[in-house]
């Protein structure tokens, strides 16, 4: 029976990753570990394992999981941008998953673990891996300082310890990131009250949106992965605020023409794109999902509720 670990398990990613193992591997035990500072019990509503309420950086590995487990998902950490408490962010994004990798090392179980593209800042895409890694705020220095911890013991790891470098990310679960939800959660909220959809002027700002099941395959790919390594999670090509609007038009069977607004975020990133060329090899990823078939589906599945 195989055994595995969820961290940030009640969060967006973390409990569509959880709820997907439960149905990959229906005889598996699986377990959650989540404070819940964040994310929601409502997310895990369907979930048949073990939950751990505590936070990953306090959390004693030994104590709960001493004999060993098969793999780890390591998604719990601080992914407010907006959070300006450098000390805070670091203690728990980087001490966090020292902790998780510890134990990983030692009981040889395969780490799976979420890296950022805020680690790009303001650099010019398509984005590579260890590429102009500039993060323009402490979130993305954070995620930053991870992966140079992780690549640390690549080489000697017995079991892969493979990054995720996800893109924005959208889809069901996300509501309770609150204004840390996607741009195309919080525009389809103003869009079915019937209001204009406010975006920073022009609209033409592009973001690689990566849809939540495509992430997840990404995450289960991993499983089987070979060898240690870093790679992009995104679709590998940019969406433009403007054509977000078109697509919640499209799905909500509304018109309703963009309010501009100024942008009042001086590190706000205006561009980015994936490149998934090693992602597409490492792990024979394939997203399935660009933006009119994402959103679509994410409001079949919850009406943007």
């Amino acid at each position: 029976m195989k055994k595995f670990i969820v961290t940030g398990g009640a969060g967006f990613i973390g409990s569509n990753i959880a709820l997907t193992l439960q149905e990959r591997f229906p005889e598996a035990d699986i377990t959650v570990i989540d404070n819940f500072s964040s994310g929601s019990y409502e997310n895990l509503i369907g979930f048949q394992g073990d939950v751990v309420a505590q936070n990953v950086v306090e959390c004693d590995f030994e104590k709960y999981f001493g004999d060993g487990v098969d793999a780890i998902f390591h998604e719990g950490a601080i992914t407010d941008t907006t959070v300006f408490d450098q000390q805070r962010m670091m203690r728990e994004n980087v001490e966090g998953f020292r902790n998780v990798l510890v134990y990983a090392l030692k009981h040889n179980a395969r780490l799976v673990y979420a890296s950022s593209a805020a680690i790009y800042g303001h650099s010019r895409p398509p984005m590579k891996v260890g590429a102009n890694e500039t993060p323009a705020n402490i979130y993305g220095f954070s995620k930053f300082v991870v992966d140079n911890i992780a690549r640390k013991y690549f080489a000697g790891a017995q079991a892969p310890i493979i990054g995720l470098r996800y893109f924005n990310v959208y889809g069901p679960g996300e509501k309770y990131k609150g204004k840390m939800a996607s741009m195309i959660w919080q525009l389809g909220q103003q869009m079915k009250r019937g209001q204009r959809p406010r975006i920073f002027k022009d609209g033409e700002q592009k973001r690689d949106q990566v849809y939540i099941k495509d992430v997840v395959a990404a995450n289960m790919l991993a499983l089987d992965a070979t060898k240690s390594g870093i790679v992009n999670v995104g679709t590998g090509k940019a969406t433009s605020f403007n054509e977000i609007v078109g697509a919640l038009n499209h799905v909500l069977k509304t018109s309703l023409e963009p309010d501009y607004i100024e942008n009042p975020y001086a590190h706000y990133q205006d561009y980015t794109e994936a490149d998934i060329t090693t992602t597409m090899r490492a792990l024979g990823y394939a997203p399935q999902y660009d933006i009119v078939k994402g959103v679509g589906d994410y409001f079949a599945a919850t009406n943007f509720e």
